[in-house]
């Protein structure tokens, strides 16, 4: 894009946050009815983006962006295909809807204002992820849709399952995106790619790199946690504990397609090598069977359409992970028919829970004279969950399997993985849409009611979208599903399949399903029974092994704190000496850069004198019995180094250290008269033992390091700049001084404020009065008051 182009662009991706920024305002003076204004910022950023779709068909890209950190390469770059412009779509299409939604569903709601923001903010962060063409900006948008999700999972925060739910999704989510930013550096470093658009243009430069395991798995290890694959799909039912609205967003069109989206972008580039064909199609296919199982047994709405999300996400990765185009363009046909029924499906939940105030499957029934409109809405999504003809469901189910119909054990399995999920999908989705509705409503629900038009709306148009995409099946692969998959295999793409059934494989197993799915709905209540007798019977579930986990967490913190944290002053000391012994120990071990032991030097007698001095000021801090005697002995070897630099010509460093030493000694001896610490050392010798060791490793390794510091090659770049401009520029002949004053003019001054604070910090100790106190062990647990 240039000019007005990307200028626009631009506008589509910052209205999202003007709404944010707007909505407490609007909220507080038009109450639930600002819901209808602030829809206008996604709708304009949907129509602003429809506009780029008859070019993205024709096979353009769109490019557009500004360098943001010019001095490590990273640009805030975006780029328009048919996978980030139909995915721009759906969150701006269904954003609108949902925003709608929101305004009913949360009428009166005190905190509505910050919901809206909250939800603003996710939608700009969705929006720019699936945007965003450089690594670096994926990234930032991509953590920013982990923290706003933890703000929309924990809205409600007064509630202890809430801020669960939001802190397991932050935990999970929040460390595959640590993975993914590992993975970039990895790529930009490596290869030099910075940007999607150079990714893909690279070819083969991923997989054929030496790095390209390490990539595949962290590159996974974003995409499995964002996208729920087993065993991280335990945030994501969880999550449930959001509102309504956030659970029909993020299910629908945002955060658990983020990590399709990015399989789906980087296939390409990573896709069709062995470990792509084996890992995906695997945890896809288990994902796939252990969520539909588990959303039959859930007896309450939500957590049944969390646990089909589950399962819809493992034949999207499974999908990916077979890689041929056939599996491609059904997993694109699958990924806009799920956001579109599944968006209602959960809007239906939340109308039902409006109207009849539960959401218990066991609860429900008859409610389908009372809400009409919500019941049409819901048979509309379920139809097209179910893959029945003619909604966009079937297409996808019928192109899946067309992508799985040869005659090898591998597809063999990879199908009845998909017949069985997909049957256990059908009845879910029934389970859900039907059982509310038919039969005899419950004497426990009371005047149950239809919602207003922000309430049925938005289910209603998503259940139509998918009848209409179906129906209009050639404009609908020409605009949205071609481009998308042409974008995902890297080539273009042609997509035939439509709603009228033809007399194939796929067909006579798509109708095996629909029989599998009618017979598991007659028989759910048994299932629901069976699985829950087998749940029970393992005990255990990844849900236990993250609070397990976080237990432990705490637990060892809570240990090593205790441990390195005694409130003793010694063990303190004896810890940070410790571990700078171990800085400079273990590159000498690690690279065996051992420094070369000199020759002893020839010495003058004077020379001999001050070493002399150097070594017989040791023995009387080493045999001192009292402390005092110790620190006025340690100044002798201040005073000898201060003798050393002077027979070496600097004077001015010798001036400095006869300061520094004298300063030391007096405060050092002050604070001890002061303070009125025990005059003697009255420690174990054990202790003393080990004092004296950590002394002799610190002094070694500071010796060995400036060693090996000296005996590499001296580098004269600095000097020869202080030496050519010292005068030329601060006016100065002595280049010390220069250096101070000027080329480190404000370093000096921090450093003499460090001095002065230090003065002033001893000031302050000496003049405490210390009583005699036990240990107190610090607990990191103890409640902040």
């Amino acid at each position: 894009m240039t000019g007005i182009e990307a200028t626009t662009g631009y506008i589509a991706l910052a209205l999202p946050f003007l709404a944010a920024a707007l909505a407490p305002l609007l909220t507080r003076f038009l109450g639930q009815h600002a819901a209808w204004p602030l829809a206008l910022a996604p709708a304009a950023a949907f129509v602003i983006l429809f506009g780029a779709v008859p070019g993205v068909a024709a096979g353009d890209v769109f490019l557009f962006g500004f360098d943001w950190i010019p001095s490590f390469d990273v640009r805030f770059s975006f780029r328009l295909d048919g996978l980030s412009t139909v995915f721009g779509l759906l969150i701006t299409g269904i954003g609108t809807l949902i925003v709608l939604y929101s305004g009913g569903y949360l009428a009166g709601h005190r905190d509505q204002g910050r919901f809206f923001s909250f939800i603003f903010l996710f939608m700009g962060s969705m929006l720019g992820l699936v945007l965003a063409d450089d690594l670096m900006t994926l990234f930032v948008y991509w953590e920013l849709t982990s923290i706003t999700s933890f703000l929309l999972i924990g809205f409600d925060h007064h509630r202890e399952a809430a801020r669960r739910g939001a802190i397991q999704a932050l935990v999970i989510t929040g460390g595959g995106g640590l993975a993914l930013l590992a993975g970039f550096i990895v790529i930009r470093e490596l290869t030099g790619l910075a940007s999607m658009t150079e990714v893909l243009a690279a070819g083969d430069a991923l997989r054929d790199s030496a790095l390209y395991v390490p990539i595949f798995i962290l590159v996974l290890c974003g995409a499995f946690t964002k996208s729920a694959q087993m065993p991280f799909h335990v945030w994501l039912p969880n999550a449930m504990e959001a509102p309504t609205p956030v659970s029909a967003y993020l299910h629908s069109a945002t955060m658990v397609k983020a990590g399709i989206y990015l399989l789906l972008r980087f296939h390409p580039a990573l896709g069709d090598t062995t470990l792509w064909t084996t890992i995906l199609p695997a945890f896809g296919a288990v994902t796939l069977v252990v969520g539909a199982l588990l959303a039959v047994r859930a007896s309450e709405i939500k957590i049944t359409l969390a646990y089909t999300t589950v399962a819809s996400l493992g034949l999207l990765v499974m999908l990916i992970g077979v890689g041929t185009e056939a599996a491609i363009v059904g997993a694109v046909l699958y990924l806009i028919a799920h956001s579109l029924f599944k968006g209602g499906l959960f809007m239906v939940a939340g109308s039902v829970d409006h109207g009849a105030h539960t959401r218990e499957i066991d609860q429900l029934g008859g409610l389908g004279r009372a809400m009409p409109v919500t019941f049409a809405a819901a048979m509309l999504c379920a139809l097209s969950m179910g893959g029945v003809t003619p909604f966009v469901g079937f297409l996808a189910k019928e192109e899946l399997y067309h992508a799985l119909e040869y005659a090898d054990p591998y597809y063999v399995a990879l199908m009845i993985a998909a017949i069985l999920g997909n049957a256990l999908m059908f009845a879910a989705a029934f389970i859900v849409a039907l059982k509310p509705f038919v039969g005899r409503m419950p004497e426990t629900i009371h005047h149950p009611h239809e919602g207003g038009l922000t309430i049925w709306l938005g289910p209603l148009v998503l259940g139509v979208a998918g009848l209409l995409g179906a129906l209009f099946y050639a404009t609908y692969h020409r605009l949205f599903s071609g481009p998308m998959a042409s974008a995902a295999v890297g080539a273009p793409v042609t997509i035939e399949i439509g709603w009228v059934p033809h007399l194939n494989l796929a067909f006579a197993l798509s109708m095996a399903t629909i029989a599998l799915g009618v017979a598991i709905y007659l028989l759910s209540d048994r299932l629901r029974a069976g699985i829950g007798g087998f749940l029970a019977a393992i005990g255990w579930g990844p849900d236990k092994g993250f609070d397990q986990a976080m237990r432990g967490l705490i637990r060892s913190a809570t240990a090593i704190t205790r441990l390195l944290q005694p409130g003793q002053l010694d063990q303190y000391m004896a810890v940070t000496i410790a571990v700078i012994i171990a800085a400079l120990f273990g590159p000498l071990i690690y690279t065996g850069g051992w420094p070369a032991i000199p020759a002893f030097p020839r010495l003058h007698f004077y020379e001999w004198a001050v070493f002399a001095l150097l070594l017989g000021g040791i023995l009387p801090v080493v045999l001192a019995t009292n402390r005092l005697t110790a620190i006025l002995a340690l100044g002798i070897q201040g005073f000898a180094v201060a003798l050393i630099f002077m027979l070496l010509g600097a004077p001015d460093l010798s001036f400095t250290q006869f300061m520094v030493e004298t300063l030391s000694v007096v405060i050092l001896t002050l604070a001890m008269t002061r303070l009125k610490l025990s005059v003697s050392d009255h420690r174990p010798r054990r202790d003393k033992l080990q004092a004296g060791f950590l002394a002799i490793a610190a002094g070694s390794g500071f010796g060995l390091f400036l060693l090996s510091i000296a005996q590499r090659p001296f580098d004269r770049s600095l000097s020869d700049f202080f030496e050519r401009y010292s005068y030329a520029i601060a006016h100065g002949r002595n280049i010390v001084n220069v250096i101070l004053v000027d080329f480190r003019g404000v370093d000096t001054m921090g450093e003499i404020a460090v001095v002065m604070v230090t003065g002033l910090a001893v000031l302050a100790l000496i003049r405490v009065r210390v009583g005699p106190k036990g240990v107190r062990y610090v607990n990191p647990l103890e409640k902040t008051p």
